[in-house]
């Protein structure tokens, strides 16, 4: 599919406001929907002030939703259900996760702790009814002579905001509907039909539906293991039945009895829904690496699966850009062109050959390139002018644990954003990425389609894009 060029995308952008006096009329207007539709985070927490354990606050948002190429967002969407077998088949190749994660060495604790568990788990025999995959594949859109979607990352564990993202949609739909955006549209147009439906909402939970099915047991409950003190609470209910608990209170409230049951109060546990686990932080004591084990040794299905956890490496990512390692897993070479396609240059940075070159590369124009760990979450990438500090500072060793990858350069765009109650204008980027659902219990593939989408927007001078890290706002795709 041919990409629209970037003169012609950037000529049919409309032109908002940048008058915070003008648009200051529609804060009251959008902090009220936020709150009459859930759109909400819970306020920080304090030790002396108890009533703040209920307060809400209105989640980040834009004012108006942001310019995305048609044909960027269709070929992504359309991609998505590939990219799901893709990863499926990558975490069932046990002799490639070994061989590329064992190329980490020990640089990094974390990723060998996972790692480590994986081997033992196999070691250990325990089987599972199913696979579940909830994943977001991430990409920015790069300013070329045409404009392409290119991938930033693929996201294996607690892919986030599936639920708000939905509701941003909404909530730009009711402001064109209520307010026609008189006085934010300076020039240009917005439509309803601009505005692309969102399943994300649902998609989550009817992918675990369709896993908890296979598991067999209709009295069963399912665990969202969270983060303590988690804030995004309303986009972690589904519409079904769940319980919410930390790793830590796992290890201290669940058992696993003599069938490999998972096990809290007597009630049976059929899958645990990670929206932790992904950091370091995450496991602050063994107990949470306890809880974590529980439910690996059972039954229950974990989602994801320690090796798809491990298929969602940076490391993974950088060595699928090599040649011919998407065709071991892909067949069809005209699928495989399509996939290669949403890359960017992906580079080792460990004592190869390929790695002391990239190393230099980095060194010399630090400014083309991004620094990334093996981690999720935010905040963890190093760009610019401290790429060089970090490569100069750290050991051969540690420098494995790390890859280099071209940076990607979206075109910024004029746009209002509603933060704490305030009008905000800047410029920014945005980061779309697509939802995918995976099930398959083995030999059959259940589910495997694309479940929405996801747009945050960031200001254009902040390199990293996640919400709850702080760094960005939520947001809906204008197609143009």
């Amino acid at each position: 599919m041919e990409g629209i060029a970037t003169r012609e995308f950037l000529a049919q952008r409309p032109l908002y406001s940048q008058d915070t006096n003008e648009l200051q009329q529609y804060v009251e207007l959008a902090v009220d929907w936020e709150a009459m539709h859930g759109l909400l985070f819970r306020a920080p927490g304090s030790e002396t002030a108890t009533w703040q354990r209920t307060a809400l606050v209105p989640a980040p948002i834009t004012l108006a939703p942001s310019p995305i190429p048609r044909s960027s967002f269709d070929l992504v969407v359309s991609l998505q259900p590939t990219l799901n077998t893709l990863f499926d088949r990558i975490s069932r190749d046990h002799d490639f996760l070994v061989s590329t994660l064992q190329s980490l060495g020990t640089s990094d604790e974390f990723t060998t702790r996972v790692f480590q568990m994986y081997l033992k788990q196999r070691l250990e025999g325990a089987e599972k009814p199913c696979v579940i995959g909830i994943h977001r594949s991430d990409y920015l859109i790069n300013a070329g002579a045409e404009l392409q979607a290119k991938q930033v990352e693929f996201n294996t564990i607690a892919a986030s905001f599936a639920s708000l993202s939905a509701v941003v949609g909404d909530f730009h739909r009711y402001m064109l509907e209520r307010t026609g955006y008189k006085h934010l549209l300076k020039a240009g147009r917005i439509t309803r039909e601009q505005i692309p439906p969102n399943e994300s909402l649902t998609s989550i939970g009817d992918g675990i539906a369709a896993g908890f099915e296979l598991y067999g047991q209709s009295e069963a409950v399912v665990v969202m293991v969270v983060q303590p003190g988690e804030r995004n609470v309303y986009d972690q209910r589904h519409h079904i039945k769940t319980l919410r608990l930390t790793f830590a209170e796992i290890r201290d409230q669940c058992v696993v009895d003599e069938n490999d049951r998972l096990l809290i109060d007597g009630q049976e546990i059929a899958v645990a829904y990670y929206r932790s686990g992904y950091a370091p932080t995450d496991f602050p004591t063994t107990a949470e690496w306890t809880g974590r084990w529980l439910v690996e040794k059972s039954r229950a299905i974990a989602v994801p699966s320690l090796a798809y956890h491990l298929a969602g490496c940076k490391k993974i990512q950088q060595v699928l850009a090599n040649p011919g390692v998407v065709e071991r897993f892909i067949d069809d070479a005209e699928t495989a062109a399509r996939v290669r396609e949403c890359f960017v240059g992906l580079y080792p940075l460990d004592n190869t050959s390929q790695g002391m070159q990239a190393t230099r590369m980095a060194l010399h124009e630090p400014h083309k390139y991004v620094v990334k760990p093996q981690r999720e979450g935010g905040g963890y990438n190093v760009y610019g002018d401290d790429i060089p500090k970090l490569l100069t500072s750290v050991s051969d060793e540690e420098r494995k644990g790390y890859i280099l990858m071209d940076l990607i350069r979206a075109p910024p765009f004029n746009s209002v954003l509603v933060r704490n109650g305030e009008v905000v204008v800047a410029s920014v980027v945005s980061e779309l990425g697509i939802y995918g659902i995976f099930v398959s219990d083995g030999k059959n593939v259940v589910v495997n389609k694309q479940g929405g989408h996801l747009l945050r927007t960031k200001a254009a001078d902040v390199s990293e894009g996640g919400v709850a890290a702080g760094f960005a706002v939520i947001d809906s795709p204008l197609l143009i």
